[in-house]
């Protein structure tokens, strides 16, 4: 099995570099394409995949991944779901339960650092200063419920402690938590489906 996965930014394939080793069956291979932003990559989305149309294997499988940010999640994932199809991919969704597909899209939410928070013991063993208390406060208790920006709520955090104090470094954060993460015990629903849908491959 090898999987290719199309992701929006930098830090979600730092992430996803990291992560895939711990999730992934010892014989699945990866491949990690990265975009400039969810709005590049909706826009190559579908000559990108009418061209993984032409030459897919059997045992090859597009993952696209993709913030939920504000949109409605619903609308963005039907979004995703008509891009492949018009490129004459069938997908999980469409394919019905334990059938054959080629294409999963799944969507983070709000953001990508939802995931971080739903590992806080991961994120306080790359930032030590961090209060290993983050998860009992109200706020991060649902990660995938942090209004304001979950990207801008995890700044907050690490300045707080001391940690990019000239900005948050996403590709840095991404690589120094997802480092330490532990799929299995990960708190965000999002992160959840993404991850189980992957241990069946």
């Amino acid at each position: 099995m090898h999987i290719e996965f199309m992701v929006e930014e930098q830090s979600a394939k730092e992430a996803l570099h990291n992560l895939l080793p711990k999730i992934l069956k010892i014989n699945t291979t990866f491949d990690i394409h990265s975009y400039r932003g969810k709005t590049d990559l909706l826009s190559k989305l579908p000559s990108r995949l009418k061209g993984y149309k032409a030459w897919l294997p059997e045992d090859h499988l597009i993952v696209v991944l993709v913030d939920k940010d504000r949109e409605d999640c619903l609308i963005l994932k039907n979004n995703l779901e008509k891009i492949a199809t018009e490129a004459g991919l069938i997908t999980k969704s469409s394919a019905g339960i334990d059938k054959p597909f080629q294409v999963l899209n799944r969507i983070a939410i709000e953001e990508l650092e939802a995931w971080f928070f739903g590992d806080i013991p991961a994120i306080t063993t790359a930032y030590p200063r961090v209060s290993p208390n983050l998860a009992t406060q109200a706020k991060y208790r649902d990660p995938d419920g942090i209004t304001g920006g979950t990207w801008e709520a995890l700044e907050r955090v690490l300045q707080k402690a001391g940690y990019h104090q000239g900005g948050l470094e996403k590709n840095k954060a991404a690589r120094e938590i997802s480092r330490h993460m532990n799929p299995a015990n990960n708190r965000s629903k999002s992160f959840q489906v993404f991850y189980n849908a992957l241990l069946k491959e």
